[in-house]
């Protein structure tokens, strides 16, 4: 499966893509013994945490925060992070006391007043909003890099003129130097259709590209807990070893070798039957006379739809992840997607606690940031370069 860049893609952005330099898969991280401090806002469930985690970069959390207690409960069962670093509503955070000390800040204010799956009434809903208090955050905390990602609907919205307003905040309430670009879960290496925009500032002058796509190995299937049917699989230790290297895959499945950052190792176990739709909800879901689903072929795709935090509560015909498969069972029913498969297609590896109830579960991978193109940012950014060789002698 050959990658491809979705349609205007690099549309009004101009072409920020490094075609012509070394891939970020094989850049190599330029000082592993350095410790990057980081600030994070609208944390959700810590995709850039996780990102880093899986970079084997030393990470020193300096602050998160989210208005949901359920992201708390989550964020706190795989960071460990106290109270006294949390904040839950941003606009009763100082981060003024951080001047200094964050190396990297990411945040991601909410965006549904942007979404084209919203009203899109943008700045008239005061979640639109938001992305000023994450401004603010910047200009007190002074972070050396930020990242502020966010849906592709705000770049389009109003004309272009939304994201303008946005722009010129970061370039001149806060002073740094902006580079954006719209990026596609897809291209780089998770089999999601998931398009965002993610823009970067600096706070010094500095030339950046984006990294360039890589081919996508993998389809959905391989990232569901019931498929077996996968050249991914072994059949000894019951667990699928996801790597784009032949070689390095056999060395993982015979222990040889230690997995990298882009590979993946998955359990495999039977799907509940709860996950199973109803013979009604099943009809609804395969009916046609939808705009972008009309047969049962399109339950089985090779690239997932964009998720949705709607997943566990509604079916969306033509919207949400379904599949048929479960031969462990014998049963060709359709079900949805389960909240690992969805953490799974997110980039978080099944060593992510699941914390919270299912239905908190599906909101928060919807919400998430997608971990591997973060991976593919850091990277690129070498971002072990702005960190620090002692994280006690700068607090």
């Amino acid at each position: 499966m050959n990658f491809r860049l979705t349609e205007n893609t690099l549309q009004n952005t101009g072409d920020n893509i490094d075609w012509d330099g070394e891939s970020w898969v094989t850049r190599p991280i330029s000082y592993p013994e350095r410790t990057v401090r980081l600030g994070t806002s609208f944390s959700g469930i810590g995709a850039i945490e996780y990102a880093l985690r899986r970079l084997g970069i030393r990470t020193e959390i300096q602050f998160a925060g989210d208005i949901d207690k359920n992201c708390k409960k989550a964020y706190q069962a795989n960071y460990g992070i106290s109270d006294d670093r949390w904040h839950t509503d941003i606009h009763d955070f100082d981060a003024a006391p951080f001047e200094g000390k964050v190396d990297l800040l990411v945040g991601g204010a909410p965006c549904q007043a942007f979404s084209t799956v919203g009203d899109q009434l943008g700045f008239e809903d005061t979640r639109g909003t938001l992305f000023r208090e994450f401004a603010r955050v910047i200009k007190e905390c002074r972070p050396k890099v930020f990242i502020f990602e966010n849906v592709q609907g705000l770049f389009r919205h109003d004309g272009g003129r939304t994201w303008e307003v946005i722009r010129r905040t970061f370039e001149d309430y806060c002073g740094y130097d902006i580079h954006y670009q719209l990026l596609n879960a897809r291209d780089y290496g998770v089999p999601q259709t998931r398009e965002r925009l993610y823009c970067i500032g600096f706070r010094e002058p500095t030339e950046f590209r984006y990294p360039a796509p890589v081919e996508l190995k993998y389809r959905m299937y391989d990232f569901l807990e019931d498929y077996r049917d996968t050249p991914y699989y072994d059949d000894k230790s019951g667990k699928k070893y996801l790597s784009a290297d032949e070689e390095h895959r056999r060395r993982l499945v015979t222990g040889e070798d230690a997995e990298r950052f882009n590979d993946f190792i998955f359990s495999t176990c039977e799907v509940e039957d709860r996950y199973y739709l109803s013979e009604n909800v099943a009809k609804y879901v395969l009916a046609g006379g939808t705009k972008n689903f009309r047969t049962s072929t399109k339950t089985d795709l090779d690239v997932a739809r964009p998720l949705l935090q709607t997943m566990h509560k509604m079916h969306r015909a033509g919207v949400d992840n379904y599949v048929t498969y479960n031969k462990t069972k014998g049963i060709n029913g359709i079900r949805k997607l389960t909240p690992r498969e969805c953490m799974r297609l997110m980039g978080f590896r099944d060593d992510y606690k699941l914390a919270v109830a299912n239905t908190s579960a599906y909101m928060e991978a919807g919400n998430s940031i997608v971990v591997d193109v973060l991976m593919a940012i850091l990277k690129q950014l070498d971002i072990t370069k702005y960190g620090v060789d002692s994280v006690e002698e700068q607090i």
